[in-house]
């Protein structure tokens, strides 16, 4: 069974006192302690970020651990990534990770993984990169489509309440027919497929949105998707 979950924003990073979609994505592995395996790359592995990762599933039923490209911890990237039952990739700038890890050939490690069963999940940048097509946002620049992996058909825009200028930006491109129809996603929302279909929209918040966009050259669609709120009393 093939799997991603794809984040608009939330979980350790976005919640730290609220990780229901963490736990969400460590309760699809049927382990006591599945091992988890953080991937910074779109944050150039910042310290911060890993530390963060670390503090939070360090108290969670699972094994974490990370892997680095720009200080390489591991001997064999493919062996390490397929002995993992969980990727987690993190946010930053969704280019440039997708630029470094073609050239570490990690992109079809990626692939490799998932074929075999490893659960693939992210937020923002990590979130973006399963599908064929992201929004993406530069630093003191407009936002713009990028071609990503392409494990999902469709494009895909992130933190959808959270950045004022990414609706109108996702509708743009989509009235342009520059970007293809998609999944927009608010933070603290999740969306999860299965075998590459939309199983379940699950969030972290009560009033988080995902929908499915699309456009006839004149005027934007949006379809709302059923979400499962996540809460405590939930059996995830």
């Amino acid at each position: 069974m093939r799997q991603i979950i794809a984040m608009g924003g939330g979980g350790f990073s976005m919640e730290p006192d609220n990780l229901l979609l963490d736990h969400y994505i460590l309760a699809q592995v049927k382990k006591n302690s599945p091992k988890i395996c953080f991937v910074p790359t779109a944050s150039g592995d910042q310290t911060n970020y890993i530390e963060r990762f670390y503090k939070a599933f360090n108290n969670l039923p699972c094994q974490p651990t990370h892997v680095s490209l720009f200080e390489p911890n591991f001997t064999d990237l493919e062996t390490y990534i397929l002995e993992q039952d969980i990727i987690y990739v993190g946010g930053g700038n969704t280019r440039n990770m997708l630029l470094l890890w073609k050239d570490w050939g990690f992109d079809k490690v990626l692939k490799k993984a998932y074929e075999s069963g490893v659960v693939l999940a992210g937020l923002s940048a990590g979130s973006i990169c399963w599908f064929e097509e992201g929004l993406t946002d530069p630093i003191n620049a407009p936002l713009y489509k990028l071609d990503c992996l392409g494990f999902l058909k469709g494009s895909h825009c992130p933190h959808y309440d959270g950045e004022n200028k990414r609706k109108p930006a996702y509708h743009q491109l989509l009235l342009e027919g520059r970007i293809k129809a998609g999944y927009a996603v608010d933070d603290g929302a999740a969306l999860h497929f299965v075998n590459e279909t939309l199983t379940v929209a699950v969030s972290s918040r009560p009033n988080a949105q995902a929908f499915y966009v699309e456009s006839d050259g004149r005027t934007v669609t949006e379809t709302g998707l059923e979400i499962k709120y996540l809460d405590d009393n939930n059996d995830m």
